[in-house]
């Protein structure tokens, strides 16, 4: 597309969301990285709820999740997804849909062990969308897996990443009178080569 260039520049779609990213965590006050991740259900019914991209690979976005979770089962059963991560400071935003595999080895490990010690042992006390009696019966679990495990937790079995690999990438950027810019990215498998497209605002 020959009238790319600014912050669109650049054939690679996984360069310029880098650089996107790297860009709102200088202007944004929370969670830049934060993720609008939609599933569906065996039924086929939407579901969407908020988690934190992690990294983004030369050709893949990763993220981690408790594996017994809704949102796990839903990734497992249908094997792809969609996210949106929009950044309010700089008035862009980012729309990815692909294919969804599980991240369960040395990368997940060790993830799991940069994060707080808190965040980890939170992450064996807590059996993600089942039903909670209390927050004292959370609060009790902690200090159970705390006993346990002490200050060196293992990566729960349960708990790990997924990596989406994209079909579609789509960038949007404000305009002066609502003419936004939007680009395209799209490719009909993860092997072939991308397609780039302007799009109406």
């Amino acid at each position: 597309m020959g009238d790319r260039s600014g912050i669109f520049a650049g054939d690679d779609p996984f360069v310029i969301a880098r650089r996107w990213l790297a860009e709102a965590e200088a202007s944004e006050v929370n969670d830049p990285n934060a993720i609008a991740i939609a599933t569906v259900d065996e039924e086929g019914l939407p579901d969407v709820r908020m988690v934190l991209l992690k990294e983004i690979e030369d050709n893949a976005f990763v993220f981690y999740t408790n594996y017994t979770s809704a949102k796990a089962q839903e990734l497992d059963q249908a094997g792809k997804a969609a996210f949106v991560m929009h950044w309010k400071s700089l008035r862009r935003q980012l729309r990815v849909r692909g294919l969804i595999t599980k991240e369960d080895g040395p990368k997940a490990d060790a993830y799991y062990a940069s994060r707080s010690l808190k965040s980890r042992l939170g992450a064996w006390a807590s059996r993600q969308s089942q039903p909670l009696e209390s927050r004292t019966a959370l609060v009790a679990e902690v200090a159970k897996v705390t006993a346990r495990f002490g200050t060196n937790p293992p990566r729960p079995p349960f708990w790990g990443g997924y990596r989406l690999t994209p079909v579609q990438i789509e960038f949007w950027a404000d305009g002066a009178f609502r003419l936004h810019d939007r680009f395209v990215w799209r490719r009909q498998t993860p092997e072939t080569a991308w397609e780039i497209q302007r799009l109406n605002p």
